[in-house]
């Protein structure tokens, strides 16, 4: 597993089931819609109701996807794991929401990536 350097670390109450290492949403749900905003990624896992710490700003380590390349755009997958942005095509504008960097690469899914996290 990758290391993780966070900056700023928020709890929420857990809006719902979450996995450890997934995007959460601003309302403290795991993040179950492609290319969705999310406030940050989740430190463990937690049932609906409990305490849940997720990593806002910093580096964080998150469950992949899909495979991922050094320094790629990530967003999220319909499970809240990290895949690689879509380059729209020109003229076009993209409709998700980047929140992060890959600082490590996977060669497919079920690894665990250190990102750095960002907003666009």
């Amino acid at each position: 597993m990758s290391q993780k350097t966070p900056l700023l670390t928020l709890t929420v109450t857990a809006a719902g089931a979450v996995a450890a290492c997934r995007f959460v949403g601003f309302g403290g749900a795991q993040v179950t819609a492609a290319g969705a905003k999310a406030l940050g990624v989740s430190t463990t896992s937690a049932l609906d109701g409990d305490d849940l710490a997720i990593d806002v700003i910093g580096t964080t380590v998150i469950e992949s996807g899909g495979a991922i390349d050094l320094g790629d755009d990530i967003v999220s997958d319909a499970q809240g794991r990290a895949i690689v942005a879509t380059v729209p095509v020109e003229g076009e504008v993209s409709t998700e929401a980047v929140l992060a960097q890959a600082l490590d690469g996977a060669s497919g899914a079920g690894e665990f990536v250190e990102v750095l996290l960002t907003r666009r």
